[in-house]
């Protein structure tokens, strides 16, 4: 994606909220809010559609607008789309959901914090205040990897507020992703004398090691799926051995989006999207396009429209993607 085209406008906004003010891990509740404006946006009084793009395991919002030479950041492919006609314009937004543990997934726990709040409850009027959008009904919601898990349980859980979801490389089909990673976790979490003296080891290296983040995954997901009241959370398998904790796994296992289809409300929330659109990569290295699969197995069975597209790549560096999911999204908003 070369040459010049118009230029957006980015706009760098502080959110100040009250649901994250106490929150348990002691993470901002005051936060960066990157919002871009589409060209023309400062000459014209028209209402526009609203994206919301959530990032990934260890991302937040301003990460999706980096950039390389190979790679622009989100702004910059936006920008690129809608000079050759491929997306209509759209006021884009990208939250800041990332906590100590390195991820919300984007909902509320209380051993992380009220993050699925924050974003439903807080950001989104906000934006609406604060800029011309179009509201209800000119919504959509799209992230990767755990943003893409993000997107997809919001738009199951709200259909009021998003209308349209697109799902990168999203966490799905649980018992395929995660338990490849339980072996490293467990030897770190030994290694370290548990998740507390994990947690200190991991804060005091500035480099992190590639089994220092699965393990730190390993924790979010807990701290995501089967925290505790008290702040804490409970591991899905015995540190020592590895043996599967059922009653721990059954709690990561309703979170499963797929496992989420059994519910009625869900099932409808998806039917009425606008869009519904999910991929993943054929090498993808924690085997979600097994899970894509399973997925869009189960979105047929259910007689729920979807697009499911598979691409020769793996899991990371996978921007380039939303090429795809955009002109589906913005032209079905824009309506």
């Amino acid at each position: 994606m070369t040459g010049e085209f118009p230029r957006g406008e980015l706009c760098r906004l502080r959110v100040e909220s009250e649901v994250l003010r106490d929150n348990p891990l002691g993470d901002p509740f005051e936060r960066d809010l990157w919002v871009w404006l589409p060209p023309g946006y400062a000459d014209s009084e028209r209402g526009y559609p609203t994206l919301y793009v959530l990032t990934g395991f260890t991302g937040r919002g301003r990460m999706a607008l980096n950039d390389n030479p190979w790679s622009p950041g989100f702004d910059r492919r936006f920008e690129g789309l809608l000079a050759r006609g491929e997306v209509e314009p759209a006021i884009v937004v990208f939250p800041d959901c990332f906590t100590r543990l390195g991820g919300s997934q984007y909902l509320d726990s209380p051993a992380l914090g009220a993050y699925e709040t924050h974003l439903c409850e807080e950001i989104l009027p906000f934006v609406d205040r604060e800029f011309r959008t179009l509201g209800n009904g000119h919504r959509g919601v799209l992230g990767k990897s755990s943003g893409g898990y993000g997107a997809l349980r919001l738009g199951m859980r709200r259909p009021d507020l998003f209308q349209a979801v697109a799902s990168h490389s999203g966490d799905m089909a649980f018992e395929l992703c995660y338990p490849p990673d339980f072996p490293t976790a467990a030897r770190m979490l030994t290694r370290s004398g548990g998740v507390a003296g994990f947690l200190r080891d991991f804060g005091r290296k500035e480099k992190k090691t590639a089994p220092q983040i699965q393990t730190l995954n390993i924790c979010a997901m807990a701290a995501a799926y089967s925290p505790r009241e008290d702040g804490g959370f409970d591991l899905p398998f015995e540190i020592r051995d590895l043996r599967r904790i059922p009653e721990v796994w059954t709690r990561w296992e309703a979170q499963d989006p797929i496992r989420m289809l059994d519910e009625p409300s869900a099932v409808e929330a998806l039917r009425g999207m606008k869009v519904l659109f999910l991929d993943a990569g054929l090498r993808d290295q924690f085997q979600l396009d097994f899970g894509a699969r399973r997925m869009t197995d189960r979105l047929t069975s259910l007689g729920i429209p979807h697009v499911h597209e598979e691409f020769d790549d793996d899991h990371f560096s996978l921007s380039y993607r939303y090429d795809r999911s955009l002109p589906l999204l913005t032209r079905a908003l824009a309506g």
